[in-house]
């Protein structure tokens, strides 16, 4: 797979996958997986494996950037620490027990699932939808479970949480900056976790393919994440500049064609 079309492939990919993150503050699964479906299809992969790679790869993919967006957010004092506490426990428990039920799980479920979730988060954002502040921060319990479902739905789909636990700090009476800012913090630990149990899931399936370790297809990882970090800033920077919430839509109809084709190669 390592011819020098593919590199370019995915460096031009992670390059606009760090680009529109920085953009619109969004992650990068829902251009990542169904892109990585189809190039792996295109070589080979076996369609019972096809989607749990591309998942695992994204997720893998997150880590640097994940690490990058928590520290640049920390820094301006972003992070609330007692949310990020009181989350990242049944983050990781949900994260890791979710990648386990994913490797159970047939391609064709988990791009359904993919799709469906794709769809809601394409439509909140196409419609610019927010939730109100109506409560409190939650007690231990309250953000325990809230980390469980965040977590447990992030690792199915390969997202760095951020569709769910924005609007869920936000619903919590957070300001929406600081929602952010803990959000990234959230997103390691997800994307961390989520790319040590795919690891471990797909172990056999590693055994028998070059530069695949569990479901983590190496050279992706390494060029996508390369160019993802260096182009997020200019995302960032360009943000005041363009009209975000015109480009909010347009990319919310790209995650769906993008999901339906995914879809529609490996019904």
């Amino acid at each position: 797979m390592l011819q020098p079309e593919w590199i370019l492939l995915f460096l031009l990919l992670g390059s606009f996958v760090g680009f529109m993150a920085g953009l619109l503050g969004i992650g990068g699964g829902g251009i990542l997986v169904p892109t990585l479906t189809s190039i792996f299809l295109l070589h080979g992969i076996a369609i019972d494996h096809v989607v749990h790679l591309a998942l695992g790869t994204s997720m893998a993919c997150m880590v640097i950037t994940s690490f990058s967006s928590f520290r640049s957010h920390n820094a301006k004092g972003a992070v609330v620490w007692l949310a990020v506490k009181g989350m990242v426990l049944g983050i990781i428990l949900g994260t890791f027990t979710a990648t386990f039920l994913a490797s159970y799980l047939s391609s064709l479920y988990l791009g359904i699932f993919f799709a469906l979730f794709m769809a809601f988060v394409s439509t909140q954002m196409f419609l610019n939808k927010k939730p109100k502040p109506s409560r409190q921060l939650s007690g231990p319990a309250g953000l325990f479970s809230a980390g469980l479902g965040i977590g447990s739905i992030s690792a199915l789909v390969s997202i760095g949480g951020g569709s769910l636990t924005v609007p869920y700090l936000t619903w919590q009476n957070i300001d929406i900056k600081k929602a952010i800012g803990t959000s990234a913090a959230i997103g390691l630990p997800i994307s961390i976790t989520g790319t040590i149990g795919y690891l471990i899931n797909g172990w056999s399936f590693s055994s028998v393919n070059d530069y695949i370790l569990g479901y983590v297809y190496l050279p992706a990882v390494v060029l996508i994440s390369v160019t993802s970090f260096i182009t997020a800033p200019y995302g960032a920077l360009l943000a005041h500049k363009l009209p975000v919430s015109l480009l909010k839509k347009v990319f919310a109809v790209l995650l769906i064609i993008l999901s339906i084709k995914m879809l529609i190669s490996i019904i």
